[in-house]
């Protein structure tokens, strides 16, 4: 070609690749394995740029990691249960497999032409049966081991989506997906016993050296390990069966400020209560239309119903305290019942002051000078924390003892001396309950029989698969409503029993697929010889929104594979390295509707002139956000096949990997994808120049390999760490050195061909097109990786600045070694120094040497 045109090289190569079958992961013990993965995506319909970073970074280092030497698994496939699906049925009058599988075919179809280094042929969505039929194998086998258990709790309900929602999927309140108000109800449901490994995650956390620090504190923080006291109030004349209330406290330093105690709608006491209260009733339902999340009680009201119950304080027995129910408190956290202290929480001094309880403080100033103001006298609750200088004031046998941990472990021993409760360690992690109340999700496998209650089903059965023949016409689970799917023998008894209707929670799926990417046709949920071989993933990369959900859940689903014989031993940290990438984003473009409302247009849709939008189509002015995430809602998403039609797939890499540290947004802007293309362009002019160089070999030769081994090590370093912008910016260097080089034909040849392979991981078309124009061996994706020679990473030569009273005037260069004498002449002999010293001898001249030359007129 006389010209690079990516429309013709681009389809050419992948053919290649297929035909070789390049980037097939076939397990062999000859060579070190490498496992980098990306986060599945969820099967929405189209992917956008957003999606081609995070993939090209993998596959940047997955094509780097086989050319230097290392057998590569890198797979891709769908998390294709969820909402979604069932909404878009709703709205379609379709069905969630067809919408599904429709955007799976689509999706595929885009991602294919951005060359990606993928073993294809692993590919999966969860909502296969052969997929979704082992996680059923799975859940029998935790439900075995005591690792899955079923039980009544009041959860987040949903109401527009109709299902159950995980603590971690509310959303200041509201459902992730559907963003409506979540409501508390109690229904039975179905719990993975996390909590059991609350502490070995917590500690495991700091083995993951190559984890970034914020997502091991955001864990850490979701775990949530606390050291406190927990105790009993006595009640007086409240219900027999409510002769105590159980508290725990992570502040039992205050216990000498309660002013009051605080139970949750769902307590125990508070159920019974409302049942011959009608106002008690009222409240406690209100309170269950509350948000749920810590976020919003925070946010809401502090309100309170008195029961008209009082307890004991456990150091007094005529100090009593009345028994609130409250809104701000959740049966999911400690006992589902507190004592207030209003001095020292901002949230119980609120609720103090409306409902007129007392407040004391507990603390007091060390020194004048470090007094604040009390909250009986009007100002704010003080928390007290490890480095504050204050002191008890009251109870504790008088102890005066500085606040923090210290003063929280002095409190807790003095309690248990005096009979008062007993130290106790915590977590906020709760058991994570997966059922949900939808069609579209993974069935559990378990019947529900009159004589033999909830059994599990048999293996044999397996796939439990979704009956196709439902209908979404009215709210709710269409499994509940279908004529026959329900209807099933005993496994036990074989008598006529039911399903489950339930099913899993999504986040089930996407815990465990990277283990069966290592043998995704086994007849097993792994394969443990291939699972060995292939895990741990070596190289994940994901956004930081799953910091907590979809990580901290495949490390306890690492654990429970590994106890049940499908992971091995080395594995219950299944990711060695988490890389988490930033957003691309784009300028979101909008004009006012007749309505006042905005209207958002696509990019294709404006021209940009004099620094100002425009609508093509009219010519009307458009506001411009600059740099917003995309979202299809804001029409601000850029599609690749509009990219790779205009630019090529390898303009799109390039750019994305070139502007941006990766784990920091990059925004997409048509003139910096134009650039990009540009010099993709300017590369090959250079390599076809270079395969028709005859010129023969030179003293520029070796300064042209110098440059190249540098660019070598430089590039290697940069992909190695992540460093991807900072790898482009030496190739940026280097295409121009090898340009302007005088350098003989097979120097030059031997740079454009390094430069091939050093860009291959970037833009792998265009490399293996310049590799064969240039006459390399086979395909650039099966190429050794180059190596720098150390030794021509060491300059012979040094360039020193000469400075002529003070200002920088000239440079010369010298050897390396040359002395101070011979430096000095060539300095002298420079046409600016003569010109300067216009036949005068200078009044002084310094040489530091390798660095400066300095000269005085």
């Amino acid at each position: 070609m006389s010209r690079y045109a990516p429309a013709e090289i681009e389809p050419k190569w992948q053919a290649a690749w297929d035909q070789a079958e390049t980037f097939k992961a076939v397990r062999s013990e000859d060579k070190p394995k490498y496992y980098v993965l990306e986060m599945f995506p969820y099967p929405s319909g189209r992917i956008h740029i957003g999606h081609v970073r995070n993939y090209t970074m993998g596959d940047v280092i997955a094509r780097y990691k086989l050319a230097t030497g290392h057998n590569v698994l890198h797979p891709m496939g769908f998390d294709a249960f969820g909402m979604p699906a069932e909404n878009a049925a709703m709205a379609s009058n379709g069905h969630p497999k067809t919408w599904t599988y429709d955007n799976i075919d689509t999706m595929v179809a885009q991602m294919k032409p951005l060359g990606f280094g993928l073993d294809w042929s692993r590919m999966f969505a969860t909502c296969d049966p052969e997929y979704y039929g082992q996680q059923q194998a799975l859940f029998l086998d935790f439900l075995e081991k005591g690792l899955v258990y079923r039980k009544n709790a009041v959860v987040n309900w949903d109401p527009v989506d109709m299902t159950v929602l995980a603590n971690e999927q509310v959303e200041n309140g509201r459902g992730w997906r559907s963003g409506a108000l979540v409501e508390r109800r109690e229904l039975t449901q179905w719990f993975f016993k996390i909590s059991d490994y609350s502490n070995e995650l917590l500690e495991a956390l700091d083995t993951l050296d190559n984890w970034p620090a914020k997502v091991k504190l955001m864990q850490a923080n979701w775990i949530g390990k606390s050291r406190g006291l927990q105790f009993a109030f006595s009640t007086i004349d409240g219900p027999e069966a409510h002769n105590r209330i159980e508290v725990y406290t992570t502040r039992p330093d205050t216990l000498m400020g309660a002013s009051f105690v605080g139970i949750s709608p769902d307590h125990p006491l508070a159920r019974d209560l409302e049942k011959d209260n009608a106002e008690i009733a009222e409240f406690c339902a209100e309170c269950r239309r509350m948000g749920t999340s810590e976020e919003e009680l925070e946010k809401a009201e502090k309100r309170g119903f008195d029961t008209g119950i009082r307890v004991r304080h456990p150091f007094d027995t005529s100090w009593e305290l009345p028994i609130y129910i409250a809104n701000f408190i959740l049966m999911d956290y400690g006992t589902g019942a507190i004592f207030g202290c209003p001095a020292h929480d901002q949230r119980d001094l609120d609720f103090a002051r409306k409902y007129d309880l007392p407040v004391a403080s507990v603390f007091e100033p060390v020194t004048p000078d470090d007094s604040f103001a009390k909250p009986e006298d009007g100002g704010p609750a003080y928390v007290p924390s490890k480095p504050d200088p204050v002191r008890y004031v009251k109870g504790f046998a008088g102890e005066e003892v500085q606040t923090g941990n210290e003063g929280i472990d002095t409190a807790v021993d003095f309690c248990e001396a005096n009979g008062v409760g007993h130290g106790v360690t915590k977590f906020r992690l709760r058991d994570w309950g997966l059922s949900r109340q939808r069609y579209w999700g993974c069935p559990i496998p378990v019947v529900h029989c009159d004589d033999c209650g909830v059994v599990p089903e048999k293996k044999e059965n397996l796939p439990v698969q979704l009956p196709d023949d439902v209908t979404f016409d009215v709210p709710g689970n269409p499994l509940d409503r279908h004529p026959t799917w329900r209807d099933c023998t005993c496994p036990s008894c074989g008598k006529p029993a039911q399903r489950e209707t339930d099913t899993m929670d999504t986040f089930v799926d996407s815990s465990w697929y990277f283990a069966r990417f290592t043998a995704p046709r086994a007849e097993t949920p792994t394969d443990l010889a291939e699972a060995e071989y292939w895990m741990n993933v070596d190289q994940y990369i994901g956004g930081i929104e799953h910091a907590i959900l979809h990580l901290l859940y495949s490390r306890f689903f690492a654990r429970a594979m590994q106890m049940t014989g499908h992971l091995p031993a080395k594995s219950s940290e299944p990711f060695n390295a988490l890389f988490t990438q930033g957003m691309v984003t784009h300028a979101i473009y909008q004009t006012k509707g007749d309505d006042g409302r905005p209207v958002y247009h696509y990019p294709e849709e404006v021209e940009l002139k004099d620094g100002k939008a425009f609508l093509k189509d009219g010519g009307a002015e458009v506001e411009v956000i600059p740099s917003a995430k995309m979202s299809k809602s804001k029409n601000n998403v850029v599609d690749p096949v509009a990219i790779i039609g205009e630019y090529g797939a390898d303009t799109a890499r390039w750019f994305v990997l070139s502007d941006s540290p990766p784990e920091r947004d990059v925004e997409w802007t048509a003139s910096g994808a134009e650039a990009a293309n540009k010099h993709l362009g300017r590369v090959y002019r250079i390599a076809l120049e270079a395969s028709q160089n005859e010129e023969a070999a030179n003293d520029a030769d070796k300064d042209l390999l110098r440059e190249m081994h540098k660019a070598i090590h430089d590039v290697t370093q940069g992909v190695e760490t992540f460093g991807f912008n900072a790898a482009i910016a030496r190739l940026y260097g280097f295409t121009n050195t090898l340009s302007k080089s005088k350098a003989g034909g097979d120097a030059k040849r031997q740079a454009a061909k390094a430069l091939a392979q050093l860009m291959a991981p970037m833009t792998p078309h265009l490399s293996e097109e310049i590799w064969s124009l240039l006459g390399g061996e086979g395909l650039i994706a099966n190429a050794d990786w180059p190596v720098a020679d150390p030794a021509m990473l060491i300059d012979d030569e040094v360039t020193m600045p000469i400075q002529i009273n003070g200002k920088r005037r000239a440079e010369i260069s010298v050897p390396k070694d040359l002395d101070k004498a011979e430096v000095e002449k060539l300095a002298l002999a420079n046409d600016a120094v003569v010109k300067a010293l216009d036949g005068a001898a200078p009044k002084k001249i310094i040489v530091v040497p390798g660095r400066i030359v300095n000269v005085v007129v």
